[in-house]
């Protein structure tokens, strides 16, 4: 495993060193040790001229894995110089999620390639699993599976399992289909091995089954396999019918997808489908653009504030300085909020119907929080701000002015924090998109008016 960038990087310079000396038999004893992800990230760092030839050294069953973790350019550049054969070959040894997840990947004329030189069964299952809508369990299952009858023996079903288990992406778990293709049952390669021979698996297989249906949404079968822990889970029609099966390695990869666009969301920038350095700057801007732009204006009524309290500042100007501290603790104190709700929601522990309970948390957590700030804030202003600095503006009334504020700022932030997600959530959109900017910019505007009030009523102004 290449953790080390130096390690990397002289691995990089002995594979050029290799080629140049055209020492492809050391370079190809060199390879083979590595695990397939190892490689596939040594070629990223490869000049796109050796990389075939690279590729060409490695065993084919070694090639296909590596192709699969390639980025999807080098896997276009690679294809584009395969021969027809080299092309069937590598296609042979791909699962059939793998392959699904390439054409989708790919632009037209290299998918009609890739369609061109697969067998008509392999076409037909791309066909298949490429109707489903993108983000459900369709879209990310694959259909090479092993399936087993009800009245089969042990014996049988482990003759079954070797004659076609080679071709199957997991044989760690059977499933048992009807003649109607009904899932009925599953059991373990394990539970097979330790039965009798002459057993039926009717009689030994698990009949409570957890599925999911073609169309749930692929980060809900993800969940549901880290949930149970399970290595893979069966996907069935509308009809209760085995169409295939979600590997835990895909949704790792969904899991991933979605943390990733969830950061994105919670950046506000529009999430993307390509890696940092392979998106372009026009892409950038157009992904971080329509955010700000909504923000910047949105900001538009905190200067509508305070131009209408203008007289107020003009009358205590000391009361300019501590804006930024207010705004910033009621952003920071909001941020907390909906990061913790929002994670909450992704895992699933909690759901609208707990609003009150998560209100009446956070409300308590505010108030604690934002007394202890409070407290640290007038100690501050009078011994530092007022002492330290001598500045006689710095009354014991405008600290008041400064620490009620933000105590109210605190639990409005905290507040509004805990309920957006939540409102979010029910309304159908992604918790996730209120999150850091968005509260920031309405507690921005709350802080200001609840500052402004208070200094009324104590500084009468």
């Amino acid at each position: 495993m290449l953790e080390l960038e130096t390690e990397r990087t002289e691995l990089v310079e002995k594979i050029e060193d290799l080629i140049e000396r055209k020492r492809y038999a050391q370079l190809r004893d060199l390879l083979l040790p590595m695990e397939a992800q190892d490689i596939a990230r040594l070629c990223a760092d490869l000049d796109e001229k050796v990389l075939p030839l690279v590729f060409r050294l490695l065993p084919k069953e070694l090639a296909a894995e590596v192709f699969v973790e390639l980025d999807s350019d080098q896997q276009e550049m690679l294809i584009q110089g395969f021969s027809n054969t080299e092309l069937r070959e590598v296609l042979d040894e791909l699962y059939l999620d793998d392959t699904v997840d390439i054409v989708e990947e790919m632009p037209a004329n290299v998918v009609k390639r890739i369609l061109r030189h697969s067998d008509p069964e392999m076409r037909k299952s791309i066909n298949e699993i490429l109707k489903y809508p993108d983000d459900c369990a369709g879209s990310i299952m694959t259909t090479e599976f092993v399936d087993l009858k009800e009245t089969m023996t042990v014996e049988g079903a482990l003759k079954r399992i070797r004659r076609t288990g080679l071709d199957k992406e997991t044989i760690n778990i059977c499933y048992v289909i009807d003649e109607e293709r009904h899932l009925i049952g599953l059991l373990s390669i394990r539970t097979l091995l330790l039965s009798e021979e002459d057993d039926v698996i009717g009689d030994i297989m698990e009949r409570h089954i957890i599925s999911v249906q073609t169309l749930d949404d692929q980060e809900t079968v993800a969940r549901t396999l880290s949930k149970y822990d399970f290595l893979a889970l069966p996907v069935v029609d509308t009809e209760d019918r085995l169409v295939g099966i979600v590997t835990v390695d895909d949704a790792m990869d969904v899991l991933q997808e979605e943390v990733t666009e969830d950061i994105e969301k919670m950046a506000a920038i529009l999430p993307g489908d390509k890696p940092y350095l392979k998106t372009g700057v026009l892409e950038t801007w157009k992904a971080r653009t329509p955010w700000l732009l909504m923000l910047m204006l949105s900001a538009t009524f905190t200067g509508i504030i305070l131009t209408h309290f203008e007289n107020a500042l003009a009358t205590c100007a000391i009361l300019t300085s501590y804006i930024p501290m207010l705004s910033g603790t009621g952003g920071n104190s909001g941020t907390q909020a909906s990061t913790a709700i929002i994670r909450a929601l992704s895992l699933g522990d909690i759901r609208f119907s707990d609003l009150p309970r998560v209100i009446w948390k956070e409300g308590r957590v505010a108030l604690i929080c934002g007394a202890c700030l409070a407290a640290a804030n007038f100690v501050k202003m009078m011994l530092v701000d007022r002492w330290l600095l001598r500045n006689p503006a710095v009354t014991p009334q405008v600290a008041l002015v400064v620490c009620f504020t933000l105590v109210g700022t605190v639990a409005c932030a905290k507040l509004v924090g805990s309920a957006l997600p939540l409102l979010a959530e029910k309304l159908g959109f992604d918790p996730a998109v209120m999150a850091s900017p968005f509260i920031t910019t309405i507690v921005d505007a709350i802080s200001l008016l609840i500052y402004f009030q208070i200094a009324a009523l104590v500084l009468g102004i």
